[in-house]
């Protein structure tokens, strides 16, 4: 992939821009397997789950800069001031062809970008999200409730210049923090969800859902975690840090039992009612997955899909002493990968693939099946 922003030096978020696809892919395989040596000696490899080089992303995160009138959507260079990368190639065709609509309203609002060296301003981020269905998720970022009174004058004409905008919302984000969002958020929609029809699950994305940001590659992560459930044939599921169900969803069949666990309760009712249409018995419920005990039988099969900082001691611990045959343990960070298998040597890596989820960096998702020693490899 060529990218003209990275060529002139305005942006370097993309650390592997220029390194052909290929190597890429073969690198990040590459390290997975030597920091997983110790602890999946005797792994089988799938092949890697490939992305597209570029118009992958699903998710833009646009710091809003420049001034009031004349805004950049983008980021901010060493100094503060605002690069505008409208023209970045790492996003879907359809959400790119969002930024210009975005961008004139955002310039005639006529909102002060804040100015993060002066601790000044009001309009911090634009926040849109793509679903296959090509609608929009958009949330604006502000520092006041004068910010999300413009934005709320302003909704007629976003909906006019872009009338695929289902949800739109206002994030009010008082404090000089280097975090993207506050506590509050204001739905100015009727939709309060977007939905993200992958095949034959339908999530709904509410504005603080996690969904990964590359479609395609989640669509096969999900496919892979499926096919090993239904070759282990658990009748019961735990989907801990479920989000908003991806996994489990996908894991639902007449006959099983699904249970997610997780501590956003906005993500559980959005899996909640995503699940009316799942296939079996599934289930959520708001608690930390770490510590929670579901009510039910006990799983034959548990999938994790934890944060960078991996499931920790205490769950590893959990899993380690605990009858559950096999584990799906989907990882963004195959350091704490590492650490937390090391604490799990009843639970055997049999079957694992690596998923490029985001190309021309070095960040790589790992998914991997467990099966617990004296237990039937599926």
């Amino acid at each position: 992939m060529q990218c003209d922003y990275y060529d002139a030096g305005a942006c370097r978020s993309c650390s592997l821009m220029g390194t052909p696809y290929e190597r890429q892919l073969a690198d990040k395989q590459r390290h997975v397997e030597d920091v997983l040596r110790t602890t999946a000696a005797e792994v089988q490899w799938l092949p890697a789950i490939r992305s597209r080089e570029s118009a992958f992303r699903n998710k833009a995160k646009l710091v809003v800069g420049g001034r009031a009138g004349a805004p950049t959507l983008g980021i901010l260079d060493a100094d503060g001031r605002g690069v505008d990368l409208r023209e970045c190639g790492l996003y879907e065709p359809g959400l790119a062809a969002t930024f210009d609509a975005v961008h004139r309203v955002v310039a005639e609002l006529g909102i002060a970008p804040y100015d993060v060296p002066g601790r000044s301003g009001e309009l911090k981020y634009v926040v849109l999200t793509h679903s296959p269905d090509g609608e929009q998720l958009v949330r604006f970022v502000v520092r006041s409730r004068q910010g999300l009174e413009a934005v709320r004058a302003g909704l007629p004409r976003l909906r006019a210049d872009l009338p695929t905008a289902r949800v739109v919302t206002v994030n009010l984000h008082p404090e000089h923090k280097a975090v993207l969002e506050g506590e509050e958020e204001i739905v100015l929609t009727d939709e309060r969800e977007l939905a993200m029809r992958l095949g034959a699950v339908t999530l709904r994305l509410g504005p603080r859902a996690f969904f990964q940001t590359n479609t395609a590659v989640a669509r096969a992560l999900y496919a892979q975690a499926s096919e090993w459930a239904d070759a282990a044939a658990p009748r019961t599921v735990w989907d801990l840090y479920c989000g908003v169900g991806g996994f489990a969803l996908h894991l639902a069949a007449e006959g099983r039992r699904v249970v997610g666990v997780e501590t956003a309760a906005d993500a559980v009712a959005a899996a909640s009612a995503a699940a009316l249409d799942a296939p079996g018995d599934v289930t959520f419920h708001v608690g930390d997955a770490t510590s929670v005990t579901p009510p039910g039988p006990s799983p034959d099969l548990v999938v994790v899909n934890p944060p960078r900082r991996g499931i920790g001691a205490g769950l590893a611990g959990w899993l380690e002493a605990g009858s559950a045959g096999h584990v799906v343990y989907s990882s963004c960070n195959v350091d704490t990968l590492a650490r937390d298998l090391a604490a799990m040597p009843s639970l055997r890596p049999v079957a694992a693939r690596v998923a490029d989820m985001f190309p021309q960096t070095r960040h790589v998702e790992t998914v991997l099946l467990l099966a617990r020693r004296g237990v039937e490899v599926p």
